[in-house]
């Protein structure tokens, strides 16, 4: 009896403690190899993009995607079969595009079910349309691979991103949760400067690692690769210095649940601060490679206006 107890008690200090968010937790961090072995561990090893066009590559985003909204929908976990569909946390971070009809009617008709579908959709589709072309007028970087576009962004990495988002964010999750019951007895200002500090190491390191994962992809190109993967990384990091945080107190106290004005107005919030602190960069810092002068975006501008980063 008191070793169940105790390893219940040592499990709590990595997971949530509201069961459905601890299902959707471990739900997506065991997704995540099926879309890493298929994009990092067959199609860039094996070169087989040599061959893609555009068809290829959003089939490549879909078949690494949608499964991620499905299988929660057809196998849904034990402990979500008693709730509402709105109090499931896998619908908090799932966008769902429209898989089941009479479902997408119920969102629609009450909003209230979508509460939990917004924080990463918002977050990484704001990251994809403007952040972007901070890659494209900051870090030096493109794409060079056969895509259907939107804001001169490939839709294939809209649909990656939501993956590789929920996994990192799910990662920051835990190990977050875990360091906060590790430092609990510490005065307050050194418990702010251990998180502060992990949040930072983890963001770099999340950011570094991509960079180095993808690598071997030719088609996304960097001026200068090797000041990417130093200094652009850190300029990546600045996402989840802010996000990772604040996605983790989507219902994380017991008894405090969340509305679906609370978490958009959170992600947004999130995904300005972001914003401006690039932009910050952009404007005090600059470029860290030299960039052709058709690929830099004039001081009083913004990268996502018209013309900027147009040739890129």
């Amino acid at each position: 009896m008191g070793g169940a107890g105790a390893a219940a008690s040592t499990s709590s200090l990595w997971l949530a403690t509201n069961p459905s968010k601890r299902w959707g937790e471990l739900f997506f961090l065991l997704y995540t190899p099926f879309w890493l072995t298929l994009c990092l561990g067959i199609v860039v090893p094996y070169k087989l993009y040599e061959n893609f066009t555009e068809v290829e590559y959003l089939l490549l985003g879909l078949v690494s995607t949608v499964p991620s909204f499905l299988i929660p929908m057809l196998f849904v976990g034990e402990v979500d079969r008693s709730l509402c569909w709105k109090d499931r946390y896998w619908v908090k971070l799932a966008f769902k595009e429209g898989f089941d009809l009479e479902m997408v009617s119920l969102m629609l008709l009450d909003p209230n079910s979508m509460k939990a579908s917004l924080w990463i959709v918002i977050f990484s589709y704001v990251g994809n349309y403007f952040w972007t072309h901070y890659f494209f007028t900051v870090l030096g970087a493109s794409y060079t691979f056969p895509s259907w576009k939107m804001n001169n962004v490939p839709h294939t990495t809209f649909l990656l991103t939501h993956v590789c988002f929920l996994f990192y964010h799910m990662s920051s999750n835990i190990t977050l949760r875990r360091l906060r019951h590790s430092i609990a007895d510490l005065p307050e200002k050194i418990q702010w400067f251990t998180e502060a500090a992990w949040i930072l190491a983890l963001a770099y390191f999340i950011a570094y690692l991509e960079t180095i994962a993808i690598s071997n992809f030719p088609y996304y190109e960097f001026v200068d690769r090797a000041s990417m993967y130093k200094v652009g990384s850190l300029f990546y990091a600045i996402y989840f210095i802010v996000s990772f945080p604040m996605f983790l107190r989507i219902d994380e106290k017991p008894g405090n649940t969340w509305d679906l004005p609370r978490v958009a107005v959170d992600a947004l919030g999130a995904a300005m601060l972001v914003t401006i602190i690039l932009d910050l960069w952009r404007i005090f810092l600059g470029p860290i490679v030299p960039i052709p002068e058709s690929k830099q975006c004039l001081q009083p501008g913004l990268p996502w206006f018209p013309g900027h980063g147009s040739n890129v």
